[in-house]
This record gives structure tokens, C-alpha cells and sequence, in this order.
């Protein structure tokens, strides 16, 4: 598993990574194995990290935002993310620039296009990398409508597609979270997921949490060393 012993594992993102996490102050990140860290996937993730490889004493936070575009992210990142000193970061942003074009056409000035989109996550990511001792995990945002020919599912794996491209350029890693999903949405109805095809039930936040500890390359057969 790439999260060697001690390292801090930084989950930022919009609602789906916030999920009701609990704040110590302000916006500040979040940490703990209850509801500190929220109902959504970071709970898992820290959850089945402190099960399989308790001996490693991995820090997961959660520095997710309800609401967050990536501009938004841009104003925080310095303040929670870098302030912090993470040895990893895991990124899912991307829906609500996507959603805004959508739900408020009549707002273009919320509205985040494609180019802008990719501009700030390459800044983003070449400032951070060089100050991780670990790495950076790139997720592409997602929409749970398996119809590929809806507009906004249409949209939203274009700005997927610039997620993979960033990483692909920078040497991230990449989760494919919309493959992952949609692997499940070929045996079970959205709205069993998420009601509004983006929120995740605790179905959705164990995908997102198994595609990425996929990623990470964590094994779930691993034998505990004795102490």
C-alpha cells in the first residue's frame, strides 16, 4: 500500500468529500472515527485504513466543503490544505461547476468552463506536489445518471476527462470515479445511490472509498503483523 507509516492522507473536495463533517473551528479539517469525519467515504477510507494496517498509524482528514467549485477550493487551498502539512492528497472537485451550468443557467457568472477548470487544477497541483512526501489522487467528478447521452453526464465526463489529462501530465494518480459507479448503476436504480444522483447513501460513499483505496493500492487480505 503506497500510505507508508505515520503519513498524514488529506481528503478535500465539495459536499460529497464534506458529507456533515464536523468543524474543531471555521473551516478547518476534520479528524477523528466517528462523526468527526462525516457520513460520506472518508469515514470509510479511514476506517478500513486503521482496520487492515492499524501498526502504520495513518492521519486521514477531511477538508471537503459542501458547495465548493474549484475557485472556491483555489481560496482555501493555501489555508487548509498546505497550512496543514498532509504527506497526501486525494482531490474530487468538479460537480458543482458542472451542476451550476445546469441548475442556474440564468448565473453564468457561477458557471466554471472547461479551461478554467483545467488551468486551476494544474496550478493547484504544481504548487502542491513538490511539498507532499507522498503523492496527490486525482478523482473525476461524477453524475449517476448511467443514460450517457444526457447533457449533464455528457459534461461531466468531459471535465473527467481534463481530471485524467492533469494527472496523466503530472503523474498522479487517477480514480475513475464515474467507471466505478457506473459499474454499479448496470445492476441497481440511481436513486439507490444518491436521490439526487450526486449525494452517495453509505452504497455510493463505500464506491468512492473503494475506488480509492484501489488506487492507493491497499490490500483488503492483507495478514496484521503482530505487535
Amino acid at each position: 500500500m503506497k500510505i507508508k507509516s505515520g503519513q498524514h492522507l488529506m481528503l478535500v473536495g465539495d459536499s460529497v468529500t464534506d458529507m456533515g463533517r464536523q468543524r474543531p473551528a471555521s473551516d478547518a479539517p476534520s479528524e477523528g472515527f466517528a462523526e468527526q469525519l462525516g457520513h460520506g467515504y472518508p469515514r470509510i477510507v479511514c476506517g478500513l485504513l486503521n482496520a487492515v494496517y492499524p501498526e502504520r498509524l495513518i492521519r486521514v482528514t477531511n477538508a471537503g466543503n459542501s458547495g465548493n467549485n474549484i475557485r472556491a477550493l483555489k481560496e482555501r487551498w493555501d489555508r487548509d490544505v498546505i497550512a496543514n502539512h498532509p504527506d497526501w492528497v486525494s482531490v474530487l472537485i468538479g460537480i458543482n461547476d458542472v451542476w451550476r451550468q445546469f441548475d442556474s443557467p440564468h448565473k453564468p457568472f457561477n458557471h466554471v468552463s472547461p479551461e478554467e477548470f483545467a488551468a486551476t487544477l494544474r496550478e493547484l497541483v504544481a504548487r502542491t506536489l513538490p511539498q507532499l512526501s507522498g503523492g496527490m489522487v486525482l478523482m473525476a467528478p461524477y453524475f449517476m445518471e448511467p443514460l450517457r447521452q444526457d447533457a449533464m453526464r455528457r459534461r461531466m465526463d468531459e471535465y473527467g476527462a481534463i481530471v485524467k489529462t492533469v494527472a496523466d501530465e503530472s503523474g498522479t494518480l487517477f480514480v475513475d470515479t464515474q467507471a466505478a459507479f457506473d459499474a454499479v448503476l448496470s445492476h441497481r436504480y440511481s436513486g439507490m445511490i444518491a436521490w439526487d444522483r450526486v449525494h452517495p447513501n453509505v452504497i455510493g460513499a463505500t464506491v468512492l472509498a473503494r475506488a480509492l483505496l484501489k488506487a492507493l493500492e491497499f490490500d483488503y487480505d492483507r495478514e496484521i503483523p503482530p505487535a
